[in-house]
């Protein structure tokens, strides 16, 4: 008996869900489990046992019908169908297991998101008769944007087509090539008869073409252990807890991550450095802690740390961000709104968000993508992009389950209407796309002959000078932000009028929404575009100072601005001078894996191929360089003098 309970204690456990469409037979087959494994109380067996009034059921010889295991609603019941998430606990030798057994409705779809969302490993139900519907498609897909890597496709009902390897075989393929475009790395097909108990827990005499495992072998064998992230450290502060003057604590799980008395840590969103003092919980202090436990940490250090901080390892950060975009399963009945506000619930904290856009809606049968949607119904499931009005602590989905994901609640009923998955868009898939929509001709404003308005060349023979964008790219601290504020002024001291646009100042304003993805930079680096622009048609000389590491977004940069007015000037500082005189420490970071993206580290810098002149601030200085600028602008034409006409 004492080896029993050992055994029992040291199981691990498998959380699985079941999908597919209704009337699938997946309260069956969960039903079937419980019972063959000796898991269903004997009141439990008898009250189904008493209710059984299925004709199939009695016509198949069984005396009890297994769904009633699971399905305890009286709706359920008398509809025949699951409504809500039914969980059940069985365990055998070998592993523990936790079941949600989720709705096959189209309308409950919601529910089966909410049942799926904790799972590791997915049963999707196909009946033999009908093959691969619709609906098994949609929850096919949403297992793949929930990250579940393993999966076991159930053929069931074998026993209604005779146990026919060929109906098996056809919805193999058909399954298999529908996959093909999901990220399911781990995919079992199984035949059986939850009825009739077919290869449920043992091997089935009636199917001996199969050679395969039973279905109960396979969620024995299914090894979940490396799909939990161990490295990346998050820890969301869900409350402190004070129970007297001489202990503080914040109480969270471990989301991801390990972490150890006396490591480093950082507090976001004030990333203030401190050790681990101690790591309790109710049963006492431990060395070390990992997910999904629920502790208590004390910090050596007095912080100021509240409910939705998050607490990391300094050298391995999440994305904090304002703007980022996501995989959004719709569970509202009111179609999502572009332009509609909504809170954002996101670990421990909850936000206002706004929808910027939805960039396409995904049809479940083919998974083609239709840009031109205008909204996103009822389990729609699409791509959106969403801003917060305060900072998120995110990762991509695919890397952390649960600081990417995130759900989508209703200001005026408080009702969740959305579930959604955080993508990591890679610099091919983002520059394209955001670059693209820096200009549309179609919306470019008409010009006006109303003599009432002040032109762009009366203001430049106003102010005695050509308006011109001198475009500063360069190297992180190449030394661009000192040559503008030089220039600018030694215009000013000449009677010129100038503006500089410098990457600190927008980042603080006018970009404070955005982060430094490929993406987010190409947006950025359009608005100081547009505004540099504006600055021009006002007689202004603009000196834009930004790093814009890449040629075709200086490109998109020239054109919006325009040819005429765009000078483009490298400062081509050495790597080596810039990181010597980097106060901000962005190499250090970037080397250490805490920023991303960072040109010269762990990004590229494209160079410009014919720039209008290129300066050397490292071996001439500032002043120089700023001089060499203003001779520039001089020699083109840019600056009148006084008794110029």
């Amino acid at each position: 008996m004492t080896r029993l309970v050992e055994q029992h204690q040291s199981a691990n456990t498998l959380r699985f869900s079941t999908c597919g469409s209704v009337d699938d037979g997946k309260s069956t087959l969960i039903g079937r489990l419980l019972h063959d494994c000796k898991a269903a109380f004997e009141d439990q067996l008898a009250a189904a046992k008493r209710l059984t009034n299925n004709e199939s059921v009695r016509a198949a010889g069984e005396e009890i019908d297994f769904s009633l295991l699971t399905d305890g609603l009286m709706a359920e019941r008398e509809q025949g169908i699951t409504i809500d998430v039914a969980y059940r606990y069985f365990s055998t030798p070998r592993r523990k297991f936790i079941i949600a057994d989720t709705p096959g409705h189209e309308q409950y779809t919601r529910n089966m998101a909410t049942g799926a969302s904790t799972a590791s490993l997915a049963l999707i139900l196909i009946d033999a008769r009908k093959g691969v519907l619709t609906q098994t498609r949609r929850h096919a897909f949403i297992t793949s944007l929930l990250g579940i890597r393993h999966c076991v496709v159930c053929v069931n009902k074998m026993d209604l087509v005779d146990y026919s390897q060929q109906v098996f075989d056809e919805i193999v393929s058909e399954f298999s090539d529908f996959a093909t475009r999901l990220n399911v790395p781990d995919l079992e097909f199984v035949p059986l008869s939850a009825l009739k108990g077919d290869n449920v827990v043992e091997q089935s005499t009636r199917m001996p073409w199969y050679v395969g495992k039973p279905l109960l072998r396979l969620l024995e064998d299914v090894h979940t252990g490396s799909d939990r992230n161990l490295i990346d450290f998050r820890y969301a502060v869900q409350y402190v807890i004070r129970p007297d003057l001489d202990y503080r604590g914040y109480a969270g799980s471990v989301a991801s991550g390990i972490v150890r008395k006396g490591d480093e840590v950082m507090v976001l969103p004030s990333r203030k450095k401190t050790r681990i003092a101690r790591i309790d919980t109710f049963d006492g202090e431990l060395e070390e802690a990992y997910p999904p436990m629920s502790v208590s940490l004390c910090l050596e250090d007095e912080l100021d740390v509240s409910r939705g901080d998050m607490i990391v390892h300094p050298r391995n950060q999440p994305h904090v961000t304002r703007h980022f975009e996501a995989m959004v399963v719709w569970l509202g009945e009111r179609k999502l709104r572009v332009g509609g506000n909504y809170w954002v619930k996101h670990t421990t904290q909850s936000v206002r968000a706004k929808i910027e856009s939805l960039r396409y809606v995904v049809d479940v049968n083919t998974l083609s993508r239709d840009p031109e949607a205008q909204g996103l119904e009822l389990n729609g499931i699409g791509r959106v992009v969403i801003s917060t009005v305060r900072p998120l602590y995110v990762d991509a989905y695919r890397d952390n389950r649960s600081t990417g994901s995130f759900v989508l609640i209703d200001l005026l009923t408080n009702a969740t209407v959305g579930a959604g998955m955080l993508i990591e868009r890679q610099p091919e898939d983002e520059l394209p796309s955001a670059i693209a929509e820096w200009h549309d001709e179609v919306d470019a404003p008409k010009e006006t002959s109303s003599a009432d308005l002040v032109g762009s060349e009366e203001r430049a023979a106003r102010l005695r000078q050509k308006p011109v964008t001198l475009w500063l790219t360069g190297l992180p601290a190449s030394g661009k932000r000192e040559v503008a504020h030089a220039l600018d002024r030694l215009l000013f001291e000449a009677g010129h009028f100038a503006h500089v646009l410098d990457g600190r100042a927008v980042r603080g304003g006018l970009s404070h929404d955005l982060g430094f993805s490929p993406g987010d930079r190409a947006e950025h680096l359009r608005r100081v575009s547009a505004v540099a622009k504006t600055l021009n048609d006002a007689g202004l000389i603009t000196i834009a100072s930004f790093v814009s590491p890449t040629r075709v977004i200086r490109s998109r940069a020239r054109e919006l601005i325009g040819e005429q007015r765009f000078l483009e000037v490298h400062v081509a500082s050495p790597l080596e001078w810039s990181e010597a005189r980097d106060r901000a420490g962005t190499y250090e970071r970037a080397r250490s894996g805490e920023l991303l993206h960072v040109p010269g580290v762990n990004a590229p810098y494209e160079a410009p191929t014919s720039p209008a002149i290129v300066l050397r601030p490292d071996e001439s200085g500032f002043e120089a360089a700023a001089k060499a600028l203003l001779s520039l602008l001089a020699e083109g034409g840019f600056l009148r003098g006084p008794d110029s006409p």
